[in-house]
C-alpha cells in the first residue's frame, strides 16, 4: 500500500460510485443534488473568532413560527466539508434551527497558529453556540466531527442536550497509523481541491495543516475517560463495514457511554449516510423525538 493514509482510503470506501462521481459527487457546492451551496452561502454565512481562530458557520431553519431547538452540525475530517452534511441540513431545517460549521482548516475557517487539539475543536464550536443561541443544543457529528461532539459534551454538559455521532469508535494511539501523502490527496479530485482552496483563508498552509493533522491523529485518545463523561444521550451510528471506525471499536464506545443507543446501517462503509441516507435518517429520527 502506497503511503495514502490508510484513514483516507477508509474515507473513500464510503464512497461507491467515486470513479464515476468523485468528492464533487457529494461534497462540492453547486452540485447537481442540492440547490444551496452550503459552506458557501453569503445569505446564511457569518464569523466568530475563537481563541487564534475566525469560524465560518451557516445558520438555516430560523424561527419563522415559534422558537426551534438548535442542532449542530460538524463534518468530517480533511476531505470533509459542510456539503457532505447537505442531506442532513435539508432533512433538518424544516423543524430545527441547523447550525452548520466549517471546523477550522476546512472550507472558510481558518486553521489558525497554535496546534490542533478536540478541546481547541471543542471551543471553537461552543463559540459558535454562544454567538447564535443560548439554549441547549444537539450535535449532530461525523467522523473528526463526531470525536469533536464527544468533546463537546463532556466540557460543557450544561449546554448539549443530545447527540448524535456517526463513525468514531474508541481510539487509542497505535490502533491505527495515518500517513496523508499531500500529492496523492490532491490528485484524487483536483477540480474539488481547486474548489476548496478558493473558500480557504489560507490556502498555501493546507499541507502544513495536513502535517500538523497526521500528528494530531496518531496521537489522540478518545476512550473510557471520555465516554465515561458524556451525560447527554448519545446515538451512535456507524455503518457495518466501516473500516475507518471498525464495529468492535464502536461497540466499545458504546458500552462506555452511561446514555447510548447502538444503530448499525447494514452493509455501508464510513460514510454510512451516503450510501444510504433513508437507513441512517429512520434511526436518527426517532431519537430526535424522544
Amino acid at each position: 500500500m502506497h503511503k495514502l493514509t490508510i484513514l483516507i482510503l477508509f474515507i473513500l470506501s464510503g464512497f461507491s460510485s467515486l470513479a464515476q462521481a468523485p468528492f464533487r459527487g457529494a461534497m462540492q457546492a453547486p452540485n447537481t443534488i442540492h440547490k444551496t451551496p452550503y459552506g458557501n452561502n453569503p445569505s446564511a454565512g457569518h464569523y466568530v473568532q475563537a481563541n487564534d481562530a475566525k469560524i465560518y458557520y451557516e445558520v438555516y431553519g430560523g424561527a419563522t413560527h415559534g422558537k426551534k431547538q438548535p442542532i449542530v452540525i460538524l463534518h468530517g475530517g480533511i476531505l470533509g466539508s459542510t456539503i457532505e452534511m447537505a442531506n442532513f441540513i435539508d432533512s433538518l431545517k424544516q423543524n430545527f434551527q441547523v447550525i452548520a460549521i466549517s471546523t477550522r482548516g476546512h472550507g472558510k475557517s481558518e486553521i489558525g497558529s497554535l496546534p490542533i487539539t478536540y478541546e481547541k475543536k471543542a471551543n471553537d464550536v461552543m463559540a459558535v453556540i454562544n454567538a447564535v443561541t443560548p439554549d441547549k443544543a444537539i450535535i449532530l457529528g461525523f467522523s473528526d466531527g463526531a470525536y469533536t461532539a464527544y468533546k463537546v459534551a463532556s466540557m460543557y454538559p450544561e449546554r448539549i442536550k443530545k447527540m448524535i455521532a456517526i463513525g468514531a469508535g474508541e481510539q487509542i494511539p497505535g490502533l491505527r497509523k495515518v500517513v496523508f501523502n499531500p500529492k496523492e490527496l490532491l490528485a484524487l479530485d483536483p477540480p474539488y481541491w481547486t474548489q476548496q482552496k478558493a473558500l480557504m483563508p489560507q490556502p498555501q498552509r493546507l499541507e502544513e495543516f495536513w502535517a500538523g493533522m497526521e500528528t494530531f491523529y496518531n496521537t489522540m485518545t478518545a476512550s473510557k475517560e471520555l465516554f465515561a463523561s458524556i451525560k447527554c444521550p448519545v446515538l451512535l451510528m456507524a455503518g457495518e463495514l466501516d473500516r475507518n471506525a471498525p464495529l468492535p471499536t464502536v461497540i466499545n464506545a458504546y458500552n462506555m457511554i452511561p446514555n447510548a443507543q447502538l444503530s448499525i446501517i447494514p452493509n455501508t462503509g464510513h460514510v454510512c449516510f451516503s450510501e444510504n441516507f433513508p437507513a441512517t435518517w429512520a434511526s436518527i429520527v426517532p431519537f430526535l423525538k424522544n
